[in-house]
């Protein structure tokens, strides 16, 4: 039989079978059975026992008082937390009652100690059917909360790169068939390789029905049709199941969860993981998020600034009036230094005030956020000054929360706790009651603090002490030298070796004072700020709505600052399809060039230049070139001004990036297959409207092949007309640029290099023309091969020249694409390449680079 709390923790244990309990006992979080094993590893903690009617029962505890740490451990190891927490108050009589008031998971934890501040941390709810794909996302630390649906036959590479683009930390989907199959969405989540945990909730709670009660129950209003998901069937459910989840973990949050906004993905330019990747928006290649696009943009000040220009940059824009409209914005806080400054001065005494509205409805702010949240909303007014000041056209409207702040700066101390219970709240002067009570405890304290020197006095005890602790209260010590002197009065309460302790009845009287005195005044402390927090949020609607417009301000003044500080210009943005940069520069790698950056011009259109083949060294810059141009049309698309002497950008639909070479281990694909397989991925979604950056396609296999594929992937993007896409290709196949000689809108360009001797120097440089070598050897030099290993290479390499060169004069007949009186030449004239899918046109060129290679065996061997 176990006693009646083991039964207690069992019976709440039963209920969350998938969570580990944290069950309060007094100052601390315990665990128990194998909950406590997990606990003990994963945290480092001492696994202990107690005995419970002859059963040890395994045990780990952390601090009350300390447990967000050990929390967020758990949490970032992929557990679940339920907190049960204490809700009645100790009688000595009666088993105390508990209950679980929250379970925290990756997707719903809003504690600002578990969560990034610079970031927001989204749980997503996911679900598939007839064809759609439905989407909802939220953040319960600042009540954000939107949902979209996705249709059509690429919707799941829509789906993927949406979900690269939040990055949700936890997804929620729905059980499978008869809860034994695994649900379809659940499948190709494990599949996607998403680092998300995956939750999975009970079919009933993706029902329309119940989806639409959870989503109303947000608001008072009567239908969905003012939040857009009338029209989104799929995306209500996701939304009502995310609001049930949320309900089920963490009721607190959905005071704060505002009605989800509806968008659409056709409003937004898409990017995928490799493009993000490639031109390293948020962290480089390497994870180093110092050389990323947004370490260079973000000079914000606030938290919720960095949050908004975070997704900025995840999100650019593709309508000209919302990117003109920033970059209006933008372009008066570049106008007004002085004013830009002290804005940027003003924000960084402003807290996050998003989260510390959420943690205002939810009633856990504490003392020292509360104090926080006045101190942040008294700079307001300040910064409205300064925008009028300025006669800013930033249509902001920012309330005025004065009274607010005098009510909370006339409440608190000036140095209020971290935490309740750990110090004075309220100040002195705000409740008569409080003051009342705090004056009989201070005046008590003080009559037993003169104690000490009249009994002293009295008994002719010179080392006579009064002294106080948690089991006995206040109490006399004497030491046995002095016992002799103790009066009949002193009451003995305990013996130590070498002194006694003893009471008076008048010293217990006023020990009764002070402690009564302190507990009424904590209690009404208590009650106090309770009231103040009601009070306040009230008024937390509209700090989250100037919270967002102080956000966007933010925004504004961290890309003005980075146009200042860089030398950015604004850029002309136009619907045509005409991309020209005068001057342009690599916004991240200019700031670490220790010989200066080299600034390169760019031309692309739809009429002349199409298609640009930028052949050059190693080493010479062609990625830099290559991304430059990319991360100057993504920054004028997110409202940047951008780092050139000038540009005029045609608004792209997208960006594509095909760069580097790596094996994917883990799905068993090759360099080859992995470049194939993204290469087809935009052949397959580009349009005329978008911008492809294609690096080395081919050089994963054999030269002949990579050749031939190089040269069919310019073709086809040349000559479909649906896929005609401006166009930067980097190529080591020289051979290629002999495409500008029949390709109408084939430009070549190279990267300048000097020859100086046998040494080169590499100017990086684009300008017209194409490179007739590769350098391969200086580059090796460069690089710190041994001068034996280089001076070995050239030797080969004359050889080589010089085999070549007697071929050609011996006229031996020598495969190539552009050979008139190669057969092979007019099938590939032949081929219907616009109605090829890209698998198609890829297994057509396998089956002629098979023919081209039996002919050339053929040929070697007469």
């Amino acid at each position: 039989m176990s006693t009646p709390a083991r039964q207690q923790y069992l019976r709440i244990k039963q209920q969350y079978p998938d969570a580990i309990l944290f069950f309060r006992l007094g100052d601390f979080y315990e665990t128990f059975d194998e909950d406590a094993k997990i606990v003990s590893s994963e945290l480092d903690i001492v696994l202990t026992s107690r005995e419970v009617r002859g059963k040890k029962i395994p045990m780990a505890g952390v601090p009350y008082h300390a447990a967000e740490g050990y929390i967020a451990k758990l949490i970032a190891n992929g557990h679940k937390v339920a907190i049960c927490d204490q809700i009645g108050e100790p009688d000595g009589k009666n088993l105390v009652e508990r209950k679980v008031t929250r379970v925290l998971t990756p997707g719903t934890v809003d504690h600002p100690s578990l969560i990034e501040a610079q970031r927001n941390n989204y749980l997503m709810a996911l679900c598939f059917s007839r064809g759609r794909v439905g989407l909802a996302f939220a953040d319960v630390s600042t009540g954000d909360f939107y949902a979209t649906e996705i249709t059509g036959e690429d919707r799941l590479d829509k789906l993927r790169d949406e979900i690269t683009r939040i990055q949700p930390s936890e997804v929620l989907v729905s059980e499978g068939p008869d809860k034994v199959h695994t649900s379809e969405e659940h499948v190709w989540m494990k599949q996607s390789g998403h680092p998300a945990q995956i939750t999975v909730l009970e079919s009933w709670k993706w029902k329309t029905d119940v989806a639409r009660d959870s989503v109303l129950s947000l608001t008072d209003a009567q239908s969905l049709e003012a939040f857009g998901l009338d029209s989104m069937p799929v995306a209500l459910k996701s939304a009502g199941a995310l609001v049930q989840y949320i309900s089920d973990t963490n009721p607190a949050a959905l005071s704060t969860l505002r009605p989800p906004s509806t968008y659409f993905l056709s409003n937004f330019m898409p990017l995928d993981d490799r493009t993000r990747r490639n031109l390293e928006l948020i962290e480089s290649t390497r994870g180093d998020k110092s050389l990323s696009l947004l370490a260079v943009l973000d000079h914000t000040s606030t938290a919720m600034g960095a949050r908004m220009l975070r997704n900025w940059i995840n999100q650019p824009l593709i309508s000209k009036e919302s990117i003109e409209n920033r970059l209006n914005r933008v372009q008066e806080f570049v106008a007004h230094s002085e004013a830009r400054e002290r804005i940027r001065e003003a924000l960084k005494q402003v807290s996050d005030l998003e989260r510390l509205a959420n943690r205002l409805v939810q009633k856990t702010i504490t003392p020292r956020e509360l104090r926080s949240l006045a101190l942040s909303l008294e700079k307001i007014p300040e910064l409205v000054q300064i925008l009028q000041q300025c006669n800013m056209q930033l249509q902001v409207s920012i309330h005025n929360f004065q009274h607010i702040v005098d009510l909370i700066l006339s409440a608190l101390v000036d140095d209020p706790p971290a935490v309740r219970g750990s110090g004075t709240i309220i100040r002195e002067g705000y409740s008569q009651e409080l003051d009342r009570l705090r004056s009989a405890s201070t005046n008590a304290k003080q009559w037993i603090a003169s104690l000490e020197r009249k009994e002293r006095e009295a008994t002719g005890i010179k080392n006579l002490r009064i002294g106080y602790n948690k089991v006995f209260g206040y109490y006399i010590e004497v030491t046995n030298s002095f016992k002799h002197l103790v009066p009949d009065r002193y009451i003995r309460k305990q013996t130590l070796v070498g002194a006694e302790r003893f009471i008076t009845p008048e010293l217990k009287e006023y020990e009764s004072l002070i402690l009564n005195s302190q507990t009424e005044a904590e209690t009404i402390e208590e009650q106090l700020l309770d009231e103040l927090i009601t009070r306040i949020a009230g008024e937390a609607g509209k700090i989250f709505s100037t919270a967002r417009q102080i956000a966007e301000i933010d925004c504004y003044v961290s890309l003005a600052e980075a146009a200042v500080r860089h030398q950015y210009v604004r850029p002309i943005v136009s619907e045509d399809d005409v991309i020209e940069i005068k001057g342009g520069r690599h916004p991240v790698v200019e700031l670490r060039a220790s010989e200066g950056f080299v600034p390169n011009d760019a031309f692309l259109d739809q009429e002349t230049h199409q298609v640009l083949i930028l052949t050059g060294p190693n080493m010479a810059g062609k990625s830099t070139y290559l991304r430059q141009v990319a991360l100057i049309t993504l920054m004028a698309q997110i409202g940047s001004f951008v780092p050139a002497d000038s540009a005029r950008i045609g608004i792209v639909d997208r960006i594509f990036t095909r760069v580097g070479a790596q094996d994917d281990i883990a799905s068993g694909q090759s360099t080859f297959m992995v470049e194939m397989t993204e290469t087809a991925y935009i052949l397959a979604h580009c349009t005329p409207k978008s911008l492809v950056i294609l690096d080395e396609i081919g050089r994963g296999t054999s030269t002949y092949d990579g050749m031939a594929i190089a040269q069919a992937v310019v073709e086809y993007l040349h000559n479909n007309t649906r896929t005609r896409a401006r166009t930067l290709f980097a190529t080591h196949y020289h051979e290629l640029t002999s495409l500008e000689e029949f390709l109408p809108r084939v430009k070549n360009f190279r990267m300048e290099v000097l020859e100086e001797g046998n040494d080169v120097v590499f100017l990086r440089k684009v300008v017209p023309g194409g490179a007739d070598k590769s350098y391969g050897i200086h580059v090796a030099k460069l690089a710190g091969i041994p001068k034996s290993v280089i001076r070995r290479a050239q030797e080969l390499l004359k050889e080589l020249e010089a085999q070549l060169k007697k071929e050609e004069e011996d006229d031996n007949p020598q495969l190539t694409f552009l050979n008139p009186d190669d057969g092979l030449l007019q099938e590939l004239a032949d081929l219907d390449v616009e109605s090829m899918t890209p698998v198609e046109a890829l297994t057509k060129l396998f089956e002629i680079r098979q023919r081209a290679a039996t002919k050339l065996l053929d040929l070697s061997n007469p």
